[in-house]
């Protein structure tokens, strides 16, 4: 339920990116006037918006019900209102669908859909070149089904009502449309037939076309002359800007008749220019035309190309540097050498058209089908296989204070990549894939690698491998692999050689003879079977971690197989409650628990099925029941996990979110805590560290750090006012810097940083209801009566005065050693919620208390920090304070501070570190606080200057007396904070007394390192200057209170520092 959900929206997810490899663009919209600003439309990444070319990005789409964008366009009369057509305009396998056109009318601030829900994928959307209201969309329609809100449309308002103009039949959309700017009566459309399922792509047939109004839409005729005789598949049309009679299309079609084709008279007749086109037009075909130079035409392609002789020849795009499969273009009209282009690598710019790029290295929208963390330490890593963006892997977390920068990805394996696996005895060794069957195993260490996927036995003997061939790794033998194709095949030598445990497990259908859009189509049909696996292959494989011998497999074409017996023998299930038959098998675990349960996941959406399908075994896949639950109906589901500790804890990742389940998945609560709608593909649980591991299609991964709490049941929450959850162990180290200051360091706003989780103890509570004021519960019983059209009682000057005089509820960790000693206390948000705050590790601060707000922090001004804490065992109490009362909320939790070893010159004697810093820390505390009273003197001081000028009494002896009493506190100015006469002279200036004790804290207590005897010097030489310095503060502090007395009693004018004297007097 929605308010289930809401309690955990403040457990937040960590995304770590990479923006190294970036990923997959489809669209981009720029500001007329502000080409700095512009948005960028992602495959299956959301809505990116940058006021700065690219400096920063904004996400702008997070919260929508799709992630996949196929087109953004701003309304040619008013920028701030910006449309998105939803599911990428593509026909490839991994494209994602959307649910219609969105609509903007704040710059992206917030989004309308305005209907068109079923389009599942737009190919573009027009204006009407008088009138911006009046919308077109040309919408190619559901990819896996037929029929669906399809063709191309036309709203006169806004997009409030749709009206559908032109309609071929229930297979055949609308690609792209054309409008003449001076002849808006004229238009031009393009029309595409195209079906994929699992087992097959049909990229054209007999209801792709040309087609040409000349009333406004009212009525529409195909276009023939001059263009293809034959079946057509996907068309790409373009328009020259500054000659619009001129168009061009990209037509794919059989060998003789495919090609480039131009139009001299706006779509009416064409004529051949060329016999290319683009290497996948299932995934290209699309023409973009020079603004100022009708002759140079632009198609985006694996490699894009580039026409100067209005589409005779091409030539390739320079591509060093850059990465391939193009998808989207900008030209700068005011520089036709400044391009922007977009692709699966992200966004690319060039000034010198091409010569040289910049990659845009800060957008996060990398498509990962399968993640895996490993065993390492002290932190884990996170492997995972991309689309198009190669296998790569990073550190879940660094001792730095950036966070996980570009830098610490690293890529094992080129290609698109699927599941790793890593040894987990030695982390240094990393299987990793490429698609279609590609695997190697990865020395982290030398960052060789050796190619080892199996190889058939003899020529005739072919594999079938899936674009996403599954891989697992033993739970009972480190050196042993599972593989499969259609088959599966097993190491035992980590990969050296290989041997098939299983015969071909599929339907062993002929794909060929499937019905695809009522009918089976011909060998020669346009781009049948393109970028589509041989279907009947293994998707998932399943290894039992009771028994090495208990074995699952699950196939493209929906069967499941089990063998209690290493292989030798299978039972196959091929019909499954609940699920619809051949419904591909995405991902199968087995339980962690009971040895006779495992889980499946099947998706059936390449057949316009939506729905999540998760099943359940209790007897080793004898017989299987649905678990989906009250999971969202629209979205497939891809993976799911079960808890080591919990059995009835799952994690569910489907095609639009996040989802768990606590009673075995009867009921499913979304996690969506600083995550956006994206697809989950692939869920894992790093044990060591209890966090859930999560890899997303299109937003990179993601971390729930120590997700216990979720294995606490939510009844409790609610009906609990406060929860305070187990505290995991801390692990005490020096955060390092690598680029000087915090974050970001000195590398500039697009240097790419995603964060580590807050450093030291981290306390995890939940407040159901927050803490509350009494005006706040006042103002919610009365909006409860004004809800009702209620009279609001006036309160009381007594009860109005004790809201006045109420002081802020409060929250507290109480941290606590061994010995029971208050160590810190830690303060936290007091608002309903999930809430999670972080101990330093340290004891509190020396630093003055401080009320004011500086402003401005130099880079290199750290936060105030205390002395180390010792390792050890600590418990952790949540306290608390309302009316002042404070209340423990809960148990103590016990955890431990456990030394991180960061090299061999680190000090063994920690308690003598630390008691050198609490010395110090008392010292700089004094020191500190004399520094903070010369100037409270000081003020006084000039404060009484003025006021002995206004009082009679005050004579020349008042006058000196004073000054004699700032000479004095500037003496000790002098000693305390340094010669200001000689430091305002650029000369060498004596240590100070606060110099010497800055130099210690800011020297030595950022590090875990013996004393140094410069450090011990420094103190010595401090403590014995201080102790003179401050008694003579003390006798000022005499002085300056005795003359402040007489002052009083001459009637000098209040000044800050004392209490009037007054007493009554008779009439």
């Amino acid at each position: 339920a929605d308010d289930t959900a809401a309690i955990y929206t403040g457990l937040a997810l960590r995304g770590i990116g990479p923006a190294l490899t970036s990923g997959r663009v489809t669209d981009f919209a720029m500001h007329p006037e502000r080409w700095q600003e512009y948005f960028v439309a992602t495959a299956s990444g959301g809505l990116w918006k940058t006021n700065n070319n690219g400096i920063t990005w904004q996400p702008v789409f997070d919260d929508q019900a799709s992630y996949s964008i196929g087109v953004v366009m701003l309304d040619p009369n008013d920028p701030l209102t910006v449309w998105v057509g939803s599911g990428e305009n593509n026909s490839q396998r991994s494209v994602a669908y959307g649910d219609g056109v969105y609509k903007s009318i704040d710059g992206g601030r917030s989004w309308t859909n305005m209907g068109l829900q079923d389009s599942g994928h737009i190919g573009q959307i027009a204006f009407h070149p008088e009138d911006s209201n009046v919308v077109y969309v040309a919408s190619q329609g559901p990819l896996w089904n037929a029929g669906g809100d399809r063709g191309l449309y036309r709203s006169e308002d806004g997009g409030e009502n749709w009206e559908r103009i032109l309609h071929v039949d229930q297979h055949t959309g609308v690609n792209e449309v054309l409008i003449h700017p001076q002849k808006p009566q004229q238009m031009v459309a393009s029309s595409y037939q195209r079906r994929r399922h699992v087992w097959t792509l049909i990229n054209g047939g007999p209801g792709s076309g040309v087609h040409k109004s000349t009333d406004g839409g009212e009525s529409w005729r195909e276009i023939t002359a001059g263009l293809p005789a034959g079946d057509m598949g996907r068309i790409g049309i373009a328009m020259a800007p500054d000659n619009p009679d001129l168009v061009y299309a990209i037509i794919e079609a059989d060998k003789k008749e495919q090609g480039i084709y131009r139009s001299q008279d706006f779509g009416e007749t064409w004529e051949k220019r060329s016999d290319y086109i683009s290497s996948s037009p299932q995934y290209y075909n699309e023409l973009v035309v020079d603004p100022e130079n009708s002759d140079r035409v632009y198609s985006l392609d694996t490699f894009a190309r580039i026409s100067n002789d209005g589409g005779k020849s091409w030539e390739r795009l320079n591509i060093e540097h850059r990465h391939v499969d193009d998808h989207a273009l900008w030209i700068d009209p005011a520089n036709t050498d400044h391009l922007i282009i977009g692709g699966d690598g992200g966004v690319y710019e060039t000034w010198d058209l091409g010569g040289s790029w910049r990659h845009i290295r800060n957008l996060p929208i990398t498509q990962f089908y399968r993640s895996t963390p490993d065993n390492a330490l002290p932190f884990y890593r996170v492997y995972g296989g991309t689309q198009d963006n190669n296998s790569l892997g990073a550190p879940s977390r660094t001792t730095n204070v950036h966070g996980i920068t570009n830098a610490d990805w690293l890529i094992t394996l080129g290609g698109d990549g699927y599941k790793p696996q890593i040894d987990p005895l030695d982390p240094n060794i990393v299987y990793t894939q490429y698609q279609y069957g590609g695997l190697a195993r990865y020395d982290r260490r030398s960052g060789e690698r050796v190619y080892i996927t199996p190889q058939a036995d003899n020529e005739s003997d072919q594999l079938r491998w899936n674009w996403n061939t599954p891989l697992i790794l033993s739970h009972h033998s480190p050196t042993r692999l599972y593989y499969g194709a259609e088959r599966i095949f097993r190491s035992d030598d980590r990969g050296n050689s290989w041997r098939a445990i299983s015969g071909d497990l599929s339907r062993q259908i002929d794909r060929n003879k499937l019905d695809v859009m009522g009918r089976v189509w011909s060998v020669d049909t346009i781009a049948k079977n393109r970028s589509t696996s041989i279907y009947g292959s293994l998707i998932a494989i399943a290894e039992s971690p009771f028994d090495e011998q208990l074995l699952y497999a699950g196939t493209d074409d929906g069967l499941i197989h089990v063998s209690a017996d290493g292989g030798e023998n299978w039972k196959k299930t091929e019909r499954f409650s609940g699920v619809p038959d051949m419904s591909l098998v995405e991902d199968i675990i087995t339980s962690s628990h009971d040895i006779d349960t495992a889980y499946a996941v099947f998706d059936n959406h390449k057949r316009g099925d939506f729905k999540p399908y998760i099943s359940v075994t209790r007897d080793r896949g004898r017989s299987w029941r649905l678990i989906s639950g009250d999971l969202p109906q629209r979205g497939s589901a891809h993976t799911i996990i079960e808890d080591h500790v919990d059995a009835n804890l799952l994690f569910a990742g489907t095609e639009f979110g996040l989802y768990f389940t606590q009673n075995g998945g009867k009921d499913w609560i979304a996690l969506n805590g600083n995550f956006p709608t994206i697809a989950v593909r692939d869920l894992e649980i790093q044990r060591r560290e209890q966090d859930l591991v999560i890899g997303t299609f299109g937003r990179g991964i993601y971390i729930l750090d120590d997700y216990t709490p979720l294995r606490v049941p939510v009844a409790r929450l609610k009906n609990n006012a406060a929860t305070f959850f187990p505290v995991k162990d801390a692990l005490l180290y020096i955060e390092g810097y690598r680029y000087g200051s915090k974050e970001k360091g000195n590398q500039g706003h697009a240097f790419f940083t995603a964060p580590n989780p807050p450093f030291g103890a981290i306390f995890s509570y939940y407040l159901r209801d927050g803490l509350q004021t009494k005006k706040q519960i006042r103002r919610e019983k009365e909006k409860a009566i004004e809800e009702k059209g209620g009279d609001t009682p006036y309160p009381d000057w007594q009860a109005l005065r004790a809201e006045d005089r109420e002081q802020d509820p409060r929250i507290f960790v109480i941290v606590r050693d061994g010995d029971g000693n208050v160590v810190r206390r830690v303060a936290g948000p007091t608002a309903k919620g999930f809430h999670r705050i972080a101990w330093d590790l340290r004891l509190a601060p020396p630093d003055p208390v401080s009320l004011n707000d500086t402003g401005f922090r130099p880079p290199w001004a750290g936060e105030p920090i205390g002395p180390l804490t010792l390792p050890g065992a600590y418990t952790a109490t949540l306290t608390a304070v309302s009316n002042g009362q404070w209340r423990d909320i809960g148990e103590p939790m016990a955890f431990e501070v456990v030394p991180l070893d960061q090299g061999a010159a680190l000090l063994a004697d920690r308690q003598s570190l630390q008691d050198f810093q609490l010395k110090t820390s008392r010292l700089s505390r004094a020191v500190d606080g004399a520094v903070e009273a010369t100037k409270e003197f000081q003020s006084r001081i000039d404060h009484l200057a003025v006021a002995l000028t206004h009082a009679p009494a005050a004579g020349p002896q008042q006058h000196q007396r004073l000054r004699e009493i700032e000479l004095a506190l500037a003496d000790v100015d002098v000693k305390l904070n340094g010669d200001r006469t000689i430091g305002s002279r650029n000369e060498p200036v004596p240590w100070s007394i606060s110099s010497r004790a800055s130099s210690i804290v800011g020297g030595h207590w950022k590090s875990q390192s013996a004393v140094t005897d410069t450090h011990k010097k420094a103190y010595q030489l401090a403590a014995s200057a201080f102790a003179p310095v401050l008694a003579a503060l003390q006798n000022i502090r005499a002085d300056l209170t005795a003359f402040e007395e007489q002052a009083d009693r001459d009637l000098t004018p209040w000044t800050p520092g004392r209490l009037p004297q007054w007493e009554p007097e008779e009439d």
